[in-house]
């Protein structure tokens, strides 16, 4: 695989640079190694393909710890740094968000189940692959049947276009009966002029500026689904951010499809990226009290229980349902402004 991947490779460039095999297949004393040679080649993409997956796996660490960058110099996605937060853009599959207790409750059973979900844990199968998309699936099996009751198939895609990556989610019912989902996003991207410094952070817009209102977490990750909030945005369209935006209030939460698109703005206000989507709930997210150098835009098709749900799964705010054999479909944009 290897082999063919450089083959490819030098019949279509004469810019391919090879790391020399010891500094990927150490763990540790190739490392700074490593981390020079990306500092004096600054590659425009970086392909681990030698060795087996814990060192390509290895290598992708080594240039996140440096935070390797495209070709214009600009890193979009958060690394992943656990001081912060170890995720960077987590699938979130059956649920979203916090369930009360961590159970699913259903006819008198109970499942346990952690934040978000498990597919986020779990490996995809790679399905198909061409230069613009690539395609991955997650089945159902005797691990994911324990914590749901309900068979599945769960594919995701990435497909490339201009400035802009559709993210495409499809979940099939497998089984035999009715079975009841959530599905969410949850990216986290880079503030473009973060100074841990400073407090200020840019800005974010919507497509929409008037009459927003929120919904807030109330306890253990359950939110208050009763009590609106204000959205409060300047006549300007821009919603400020700072380093204390999410440290009272957790998250942002809007639904009731109140937005399609939002955008994030470097501090001199000029767009950054933005995300366009149909989901009827958004979550905006940065970790609490950290002083962070992201920000999670994220939409839902569900949302964590209110505060004090006890009632069955396939009862709870937000939750889809899929007939024996239908299919849900949902994309997502990410464009590069």
């Amino acid at each position: 695989m290897a082999a063919r991947t450089l083959d490819m490779l030098f019949k279509e460039t004469d810019g391919v640079i090879i790391f020399p095999t010891n500094l990927i297949l150490s763990a540790s004393s190739g490392a700074e190694e490593a981390k020079q040679m990306i500092n004096l080649t600054k590659p425009k993409y970086l392909l681990p393909v030698v060795g087996e997956y814990r060192h390509q796996y290895n290598m992708v660490n080594i240039a996140k710890s440096i935070d390797f960058k495209d070709e214009n110099g600009m890193s979009y996605i958060w690394n992943g740094d656990p001081a912060y937060w170890f995720g960077q853009n987590p699938l979130l599959f059956p649920i979203v968000g916090n369930l009360k207790d961590g159970k699913i409750r259903m006819d008198h059973q109970e499942y346990f189940m952690g934040r978000h979900g498990f597919a986020r844990d779990m490996d995809f199968e790679l399905v198909s692959q061409t230069e613009t998309e690539v395609r991955y699936r997650l089945n159902s099996n005797d691990q994911t049947l324990a914590k749901y009751p309900w068979p599945f198939r769960l594919e995701i895609a990435y497909r490339l276009h201009g400035d802009s990556v559709d993210v495409i989610w499809e979940v099939t019912n497998t089984g035999e009966e009715d079975s009841y989902f959530q599905i969410g996003a949850h990216p986290a991207f880079y503030y473009p002029d973060y100074d841990p410094q400073t407090s200020e952070r840019g800005f974010l817009s919507f497509d929409r500026s008037e009459g927003l209102q929120c919904i807030r977490i109330k306890e253990k990750g359950c939110v208050d689904a009763e009590t609106k909030y204000p959205l409060e945005i300047p006549e300007n369209g821009l919603f400020p951010l700072a380093a204390d935006t999410f440290d009272a209030i957790d998250t942002i939460m809007l639904q009731d499809g109140q937005i399609g698109r939002v955008a994030l703005h470097r501090a001199d206000k000029t767009p950054w990226l933005s995300l366009s989507f149909n989901a009827p709930v958004v979550g905006i997210w940065s970790p609490p009290t950290k002083n962070a150098p992201f920000i999670c835009l994220e939409p839902w098709y569900g949302r964590c229980d209110r505060a004090g749900y006890e009632g069955d799964y396939r009862d709870k705010d937000w939750v889809n349902r899929l007939a024996p054999g239908e299919r849900f479909s949902s994309v997502y944009t990410i464009e590069i402004a």
